[in-house]
Formats: C-alpha cells, structure tokens, sequence
C-alpha cells in the first residue's frame, strides 16, 4: 500500500474493504439554488461518484439537507444520498422517520443518513432550542424510537420527551433497517457510537485520530454485545487546491490547537490522495470529499477529483 511519503510513485493499493469515493459540501456552500446544486447532482451521477454527501447548519448558505438530497433523488438513478451530519436533538422523531423512510422509498434505498448533535455554537443550538446539556439524552432516545417505527407496527413509547401511542408508519423505508452512522470525536462520541452506531463518519481528523477513535468504538461495541461491519468506517476530509484559507486556520486553532492545518486539511489533489491512502492504511474504506474553495466549477472539479482518485475504489 502506498502511503503519504509515497506520491509520485507507483499508485499500488491493496485493501480487504471496498473503497468508495463520495463528494460533500460543507456548510457555507454556495451551491444553493437549482442551477448550481443541479449541475453538481447531474455531474456526480454522470461521473459516477458513488454518493453525495450534505451538512447541516441552520445558520449557514447550506440548503436543508433533507430537502436537496430528494431534489437530488429525483434527477438520479444510482447516486448515493447521505447527511453528514443531520443533527437529531430538537427534531421530532416521528415526523424524521417519516421523512427518512419517504426519501429512502422513493430513491430506491439510496439513503445513508448520518446523524449526530449538532455544532457547539450557541446560536444553533438556540436555533434548534434544545440546551446542550439535553442534547445527549434527547438524542439517544429520539434514535431508538426512529429505528423501532421503521421496523415496527403499532409502537408505544413513553420517554422523557416523547410519548407515542400505536403508531405504525408508512410507507416502509427499502432498507431494512435504514444503518444510521453517528460523527464526532470526543470519547463521549465515540462511546455513542459504539452503543448504538451502525458506523462512524468523522471529519477534521488526523489519520492516528482515526485509527485511535476506531479502536475505542469497537472495544465499547463489544462490551454492549454489538458488532459494527468494518466496512462502515468513513471519512469526510474537507480539501483545497490551493492553501489552507486563513478563516479556516483560525478555526483549527480555536478548535483543534497545537494541530497542523495541513494534517486536517489536505492541500492540492495529490496530498488528498495520499491522505486518504493513509486513512485506508487506518481501516476507512468510504470517504466524502468537499471542497474547501466555494464557489467551484463542478465541470472541471468533478473530473479532476474523479481522475485522482477512482482507481482506489476496488
């Protein structure tokens, strides 16, 4: 296997997972109205990138996830659709199953929801009214009623902040179960998604991060009786082609100090493609990468991305 250190020498990868190469956006995209989001849906499909992947913020350019992701299923036949992340606290339950299963129907089980609590801003966390000393139960039981009514008739629940009395709803998602992968990093985050992840979907990551924060998964995994297929172990890496931006500096060092920005953020396609090299050499086998340089031209980023990258996929 190729690692870092290897660029520009023979591309050899030898993995036991499938590897898959998915396209996101983050959070301040620009990509935002039915031009610019439908050339980049139409580019990744005619491309065949294996799926797209948006992220949630109330607060930001970023259109509702949701909402683009079954404007995107209705324009595709084989793209894959998945949130990273979709945050849960503040939701109801009910009402998401119902819209998870109806997106999941009708774009032929292509849904890969990724859930998770939601950014530590206070002013999202306002937006969604839910305190974030609350957001961790709300979440766990909000999670548990969802994968109950997707497999489920009739189902009564009395929680402490939902009560459901005979509920049966439908449609039926494709997918039986619908997995539901969890983000996050810190060791609370990685014990929730041991106990109740179907996988685990990082991002601003170091590769040791990775591999450090799979290994505490697993082991909690065992000690709940659970097993979590390993090949559901991803990666959002945000990249740019031409430096680490200054804002984004600035946020690694608010949120990640003494890190090097260019261990998070990979700079150019041949450190993108060494970097998740590395990540495979970890154990990842899925991978979303988003652009970090918004606006783009998806009729010339696309095929670039696409060129590097592609031949890792087996």
């Amino acid at each position: 296997m190729t690692t870092p250190g290897d660029a520009g020498q023979a591309r050899v990868t030898l993995v036991h997972v499938k590897v898959r190469i998915g396209f996101g956006l983050g959070t301040h995209t620009t990509a935002n109205d039915a031009g610019s989001f439908g050339a980049l849906v139409d580019g990744l499909e005619s491309l065949r990138f294996d799926s797209l992947w948006l992220s949630e913020r109330l607060t930001a350019d970023a259109p509702d996830p949701l909402t683009a992701l079954a404007f995107a299923a209705g324009r595709t036949e084989r793209l894959k659709l998945g949130t990273s992340i979709l945050v849960l606290p503040g939701r109801n339950p009910v009402v998401l199953a119902k819209e998870m299963a109806s997106l999941d129907r009708l774009s032929g089980g292509r849904f890969l929801p990724a859930v998770g609590l939601g950014q530590p801003s206070a002013v999202e966390q306002s937006a969604f009214g839910v305190a974030r000393g609350d957001r961790a139960a709300w979440f766990d039981e909000a999670l548990g009623l969802m994968r109950r009514l997707w497999t489920e008739d009739d189902v009564s629940h009395e929680g402490a902040r939902f009560r459901v009395d005979g509920v049966t709803l439908r449609p039926r998602p494709v997918q039986l179960p619908i997995e539901v992968w969890l983000g996050g990093r810190a060791p609370s985050e990685l014990r929730r998604v041991g106990r109740v992840g179907d996988g685990w979907l990082p991002s601003f990551c170091t590769v040791d991060e990775v591999s450090d924060g799979w290994a505490t998964i697993t082991d909690v995994a065992a000690q709940h009786d659970r097993t979590i297929d390993p090949e559901h172990l991803g990666v959002l890496i945000t990249y740019s082609r031409t430096e680490v931006p200054e804002l984004m500096r600035q946020f690694l060092e608010r949120r990640r100090p003494g890190v090097v920005p260019e261990d998070i953020v990979p700079v150019g396609l041949e450190q993108l493609r060494s970097r998740i090299e590395a990540f495979i050499g970890a154990g990842a086998s899925k991978f979303v990468v988003a652009p970090l340089d918004d606006p783009f031209d998806p009729e010339r980023e696309l095929p670039d991305v696409a060129d590097a990258l592609f031949d890792l996929q087996t």
